[in-house]
C-alpha cells in the first residue's frame, strides 16, 4: 500500500475501527476503504475469580480500553508520523453473555459476571422448560433469574441490563442498543421480526409477576439493531473516556456493538445459510448457519443469530486453550533453565508441528483442560488434569497431540449432536483464533474432528476486531448493498488469500478414538473435581 495514500485517508477519515474486549485481550484494529489493516493496538488482562464468580472489576474495562487504543494511536503514530483524531466509523465487540445490572443512575449494581461462570443451573434449566428453548448457563437472562432464584437484593433497582460491549457502547455513545448477534445471547431473538420473541417475554413476565419488581423484561434490556443499522455517535464524554487527551473528536459513528461470535462470522465470511465458523481461544465456539430448525431441544447447543438476523446453532465450551497454554509456558521454562528463551511464535509452533508426529490415536494418553466448568459435559468447576495408563508411549509428539485434541474434546461432543444426530451439513468451515496461528496444525485437527475441510483466511490472524471494523464500514456502505452476505462476498473476500486442510482418514478415526476414552475418562475429571 502506497504510504502517502495511507496517511491522507487517515487524516481525512476514511478508517474504520474495531475494538474487541476478548477473554484475555483488548485489541483494535483500523482498516481502510478497501477492509485492509493499518495498525493495531492490545492491551493483556484475565479474568479473575472472586467469590465464586469469574468476573473482571469495572474500572480494568475502562484502564484496558484507553490503554488499547493509546497502543493503536502510537502505533499508527510511529508508522506514519500522524496523530490519529478521527476515522469514518467504529464500533465495540466483545465477548458474549454475562450479566450487567446497572441502576437509574448508571452504577453497575454487582461485579460483572463473565460467559465463564455456570452457576446458573437451576436457573438455565427452568427457563428451558419455561420457554421449550434451550437457554444455556452464559445467557444473560438465565444470570438474571439466578439472581431472582437467590433473592438477590439488587434486583429492583435494575435500569438497564446489558452484555460487556452494550455496556462499553453506550458509555461511549450514550445509547442503549444492542447488535442483534449479541442480542441474541440475552434473550432468545424471534428471527421474523428481528427482536426479542415476544411470547417468550410475556411468559418470563408473568413468571415474575409475584415478585413486586418495578420492571418488565423488554424494558431493562438494550434495542436490538441489525448489522447496518445507525447506533449513534461517540459524545465529548465518550471521546475523553476512550481517549483522555482529547486528541479523539467526538461524532464519529457508531455501528451496532456486537459479540465475539458474530465479529467471528464476518471476519471468516461465515454468514451463509450452511456456512460454519470455529473461533478457537480461551473458549472455543462454532457456529453454524441452519437452513433448517433443529428437530428438538438439545441443551448442548445454543441457537443465536448472525449479525443480520439469520438463525444459527451454536456450540460453545467454556475451555479451549488455557491448559494447552500453561503446558507450552511450562517446556518454555524448563528450555529456560539451560539458557534458551525461544519467542513465543517459536515455541508454540516447534510443539504444535511436534504433535502432528504422535500416533493418531494419542495412543491412550488423555487430558482435560477443564479451567472452569464444562456445560456440554455437564460440569460446573474443572480441574486440569492429565493422565496415562503405564504402559502409554508417553513421548512429546503423543503429549502434544493430546493437548491439541482435549482442546477441541468438549467442542467435537457438542458437534457429534449437531452434525450426527440433527444431520446438519455444511458447505464450508473457516477456523479463526489463536489455535490456528501455527500454519497447518490447528486447521488438521479440526479436520479431523469435524471429518470436514477446514479453511483459514490471511486476515485470520485479525480476527473480532478486524470483524467488528468491517462491520462498521459496512453500516457507511449498506445503502449500496442488498445484504452483509453480499458486501461481504463482493466487497470484502473476493480476492483474500486462504488456505484449506482436508481430513485424514486416519487422524479422523484417531480422533474418533481418543472420543471415544474422552467419554468414559469423564467420571476421572470428576473425581478430580470432588477431590482437589
Amino acid at each position: 500500500m502506497d504510504s502517502t495514500q495511507i496517511k491522507q485517508d487517515i487524516l481525512r477519515g476514511r478508517t474504520f475501527l474495531g475494538i474487541e474486549l476478548g477473554s484475555t485481550r483488548i485489541k483494535a484494529v483500523l482498516i481502510n476503504e478497501q477492509h485492509l489493516p493499518l495498525s493495531s493496538g492490545s492491551f493483556d488482562w484475565e479474568n479473575r475469580l472472586e467469590d465464586g464468580i469469574w468476573t473482571y472489576h469495572y474500572d480494568e474495562i475502562w484502564a484496558g480500553l484507553r490503554a488499547c487504543y493509546a497502543d493503536l494511536a502510537q502505533n499508527v503514530q510511529k508508522t506514519y508520523g500522524i496523530e490519529l483524531t478521527t476515522v469514518g466509523a467504529m464500533g465495540v465487540s466483545a465477548m458474549m453473555h454475562g450479566y450487567m445490572p446497572f441502576d437509574k443512575n448508571g452504577e453497575l449494581l454487582v461485579p460483572f459476571r463473565t460467559w465463564r461462570n455456570t452457576t446458573t443451573g437451576r436457573a438455565a434449566q427452568a427457563l428451558t422448560d419455561l420457554f421449550s428453548f434451550n437457554i444455556p448457563q452464559r445467557w444473560s437472562i438465565a444470570h438474571l433469574y439466578q439472581a431472582v432464584l437467590n433473592g438477590e437484593s439488587h434486583l429492583p433497582e435494575i435500569d438497564f441490563l446489558t452484555t460487556l460491549a452494550g455496556c462499553v457502547h453506550w458509555k461511549l455513545t450514550g445509547e442503549k442498543v444492542i447488535g442483534i448477534g449479541d442480542g441474541s445471547g440475552m434473550f432468545p431473538i424471534d428471527s421474523a421480526t428481528s427482536t426479542y420473541d415476544e411470547t417468550m417475554s410475556r411468559a418470563f413476565d408473568a413468571l415474575m409477576a409475584d415478585k413486586g419488581y418495578p420492571w418488565h423484561l423488554l424494558d431493562i434490556l438494550p434495542k436490538v439493531l441489525p448489522a447496518g443499522a445507525n447506533a449513534g455517535a461517540l459524545t465529548e464524554e465518550g471521546a475523553r473516556l476512550l481517549n483522555p487527551s482529547g486528541k479523539l473528536t467526538a461524532g464519529i459513528p457508531f455501528c451496532p456493538p456486537e459479540g465475539d461470535a458474530g465479529t467471528g462470522m464476518v471476519a471468516t465470511n461465515s454468514v451463509k445459510i450452511r456456512t460454519g465458523n470455529v473461533s478457537a481461544g480461551t473458549s472455543v465456539f462454532a457456529m453454524v448457519v441452519m437452513d433448517e430448525p433443529l428437530s428438538r431441544v438439545h441443551p448442548e447447543i445454543d441457537l443465536v443469530t448472525t449479525p443480520s438476523g439469520a438463525p444459527v446453532a451454536m456450540v460453545h465450551c467454556n475451555n479451549c486453550t488455557s491448559d494447552l497454554n500453561a503446558w507450552v509456558s511450562l517446556f518454555g521454562q524448563v528450555l529456560s533453565c539451560f539458557g534458551c528463551s525461544p519467542a513465543a511464535e517459536d515455541l508454540y509452533g516447534t510443539l504444535y508441528r511436534k504433535a502432528l508426529e504422535g500416533a493418531p490415536d494419542c495412543d491412550s494418553l488423555m487430558a482435560y483442560n477443564y479451567f472452569s466448568g464444562e456445560h456440554v459435559t455437564g460440569f460446573e468447576q474443572g480441574r486440569p488434569l492429565f493422565v496415562r495408563r503405564p504402559e502409554s508411549d508417553f513421548t512429546l509428539a503423543n503429549f502434544m497431540r493430546t493437548h491439541l485434541y482435549t482442546s477441541l474434546g468438549a467442542l467435537k461432543t457438542g458437534l457429534d449432536i449437531l452434525m450426527k444426530q440433527e444431520g446438519v451439513t455444511l458447505d464450508s468451515v473457516t477456523g479463526h483464533g489463536g489455535l490456528f496461528k501455527t500454519p497447518g496444525v490447528g486447521q488438521r485437527i479440526l479436520a479431523a474432528a469435524m471429518n470436514t475441510p477446514v479453511t483459514c483466511m490471511e486476515t485470520a490472524g485479525e480476527g473480532g476486531p478486524w470483524g467488528m471494523a468491517v462491520l462498521a464500514a459496512y453500516m457507511m456502505k449498506s445503502a449500496e448493498n442488498p445484504s452483509l452476505e453480499e458486501y461481504l462476498a463482493k466487497r470484502v473476500f473476493a480476492c483474500c488469500q486462504s488456505t484449506t486442510v482436508s481430513p485424514e482418514q486416519a487422524d479422523v478415526d484417531g480422533f474418533n478414538a481418543f472420543m471415544q476414552r474422552y467419554a468414559k475418562g469423564l467420571s476421572v475429571e470428576k473425581a478430580a473435581v470432588d477431590c482437589l
